[in-house]
């Protein structure tokens, strides 16, 4: 444990003029008034509610045990530490302190995604229309290009998918958890892996077989294509509990309706012909996002051009998938 600490001390200290302002402990619990206010709970840990001596909100997320030699810490303040763009979230600090270990973000105050997508119905999602919807995508996609070619460092995600989509008081987009994420300088296109990372129904084909092809930045696209996907649907991609057996891979039954142009998709809350327009834009693009071979998949670059352009300059895609997957679907994180 002390030499891990050594090493991530070293680590930081090298990074120093990149990375945020580093907080102890004590200012840790001050700030968040001893974690009062609880905001969530994953599998790294808790996040709380915090105040900055200024009066700015912060969340901040408290990381349980080490997992591994804590490279999901180092990801973090470092990738993140490099970023400045209106749709990544921003990290304001760190801790560092023994075996405590804190990251201190921007207060996103509409929570994540996640909660407005699933469950249609619920008035929660009553004024998430496809036009807002359609942006959120938009804004998504442009924090991906700027990872992808806009940073001086090459930042693969590994990670998009809802719940880890921040939105701010005006819903405007925020990527945020880059514990999985990888950082190379080099201008190379691939990378090796030696691990597979993701959420199981976001991971690209090729982070399980390399016979798919090379892991690079359109594996992130791939999950990016799965996660338009599920907003245009409002449910996850795959619904075991559904009847038909043809309903419970999404994008396939999407498909099949957009490639027989047919006029009524049958997605919640459409009542107007721009508005079908705006979710036929988002899934023709979240299809080519999923294709099997990387090489067909779009840039990030491109996918902003095709949720910018015009319908009618957009080519339905090849079918994304030869079959569905089986019922029994997990949806937890593998790192």
């Amino acid at each position: 444990m002390a030499e891990y600490n050594v090493n991530l001390e070293i680590f930081l200290k090298n990074q120093e003029f990149l990375a945020p302002k580093r907080y102890s402990y004590s200012q840790i619990k001050k700030m968040t008034n001893s974690f009062e206010i609880k905001l969530g709970q994953g599998g790294f840990g808790s996040v709380y509610r915090g105040e900055l001596s200024g009066g700015n909100l912060v969340a901040v997320k408290i990381l349980s045990e080490l997992k591994g030699n804590g490279q999901d810490f180092v990801n973090e303040v470092v990738s993140v530490g490099r970023t400045c763009h209106v749709n990544i979230v921003s990290l304001v600090g760190f801790c560092l302190e023994g075996r405590r270990r804190a990251l201190i973000y921007e207060f996103m105050p509409n929570g994540s995604l996640e909660k407005f997508i699933y469950g249609r119905g619920s008035s929660s999602n009553s004024h998430l229309g496809w036009e807002k919807l359609l942006q959120i995508a938009i804004g998504i996609a442009r924090g991906l290009e700027y990872l992808h070619r806009g940073c001086n460092t090459r930042i693969l995600h590994f990670d998009i998918k809802p719940h880890n989509i921040l939105l701010d008081q005006d819903f405007c987009p925020k990527i945020s958890d880059f514990g999985l994420a990888k950082l190379f300088p080099e201008k190379r296109s691939m990378i090796s892996m030696t691990d597979m990372r993701g959420t199981p129904g976001y991971i690209a084909p090729e982070l399980f077989s390399r016979s798919f092809g090379g892991v690079s930045h359109k594996s992130d696209v791939y999950s990016y294509g799965m996660m338009i996907l599920e907003m245009v649907g409002g449910r996850k991609n795959v619904q075991v509990e559904v009847d038909h057996t043809s309903e419970i891979y999404f994008p396939h039954w999407i498909y099949k309706k957009i490639e027989q142009h047919e006029e009524q998709l049958e997605l919640h809350g459409i009542v107007s012909e721009v508005e079908s327009e705006m979710a036929r834009k988002m899934i023709i693009v979240g299809l080519w996002c999923i294709q099997m071979n990387p090489f067909s998949r779009p840039t990030m670059t491109k996918v902003v051009e095709m949720l910018e352009g015009g319908l009618e300059l957009l080519e339905v895609p090849p079918k994304p998938y030869m079959c569905s997957p089986s019922r029994s679907v997990e949806s937890s994180t593998i790192e």
